[in-house]
């Protein structure tokens, strides 16, 4: 049985571009208030400059079942090993002036969990109500009850998309490919 959190076991399926994002690109995001951990809101259309946002489905705990089938959807499994990987990454963000959040479907509560035991250096927002992802026309799934997003990130700047990855496969690289890209556009 495979049950550490922070790596990727093998096997696991890619998920393939179903184009499920290609609207995104320069998209202005609406003014949504998110809630964020370490307490307050966040609105990312009302930011400047640029911020990475990392979409994941849901941050699992030590000690709890993974959700029915989780290994078998592809582009589910990985969250820890990329949040791991962007706080890894945190210091060449901050030094490129980028912003990094995570943001799942997940409660502040739940995330306040997952920012403590993992030591996060950003905070997670809460998109728990769906606002962000349906006003977005996120890609969405849903699992033993519970509605989730879809794996991407987004590159913003001055509210608007500027890019998109999606899909993202493997998640515990993702930081850095995130990080090339920025280098990039430099």
């Amino acid at each position: 049985m495979f049950d550490d959190p922070s790596r990727l076991p093998d096997g696991l399926p890619v998920p393939q571009d179903d184009g499920a994002c290609r609207h995104l690109d320069g998209s202005v995001l609406p003014p949504i208030a998110l809630d964020a951990t370490g307490g307050g809101t966040i609105d990312l259309s009302a930011l400047a400059g640029r911020s990475v946002v990392y979409v994941y489905p849901r941050t699992g705990q030590p000690g709890q079942p993974l959700p029915t089938g989780w290994d078998s959807i592809a582009g589910a499994r990985g969250c820890t090993p990329e949040s791991l990987g962007f706080a890894a990454a945190f210091a060449q963000f901050t030094q490129a002036n980028v912003r990094v959040f995570g943001l799942s479907s997940q409660e502040r509560a739940y995330q306040e969990e997952a920012v403590s035991r993992l030591q996060l250096p950003f905070q997670l927002l809460s998109d728990h109500q769906l606002r962000l992802a349906r006003a977005l026309w996120l890609p969405l799934f849903e699992v033993d009850q519970m509605i989730l997003i879809r794996r991407l990130t987004l590159v913003i700047r001055d509210g608007v998309v500027e890019h998109v990855f999606y899909p993202v496969f493997p998640p515990d690289r993702h930081a850095l490919s995130v990080l090339r890209w920025l280098q990039g556009q430099l």
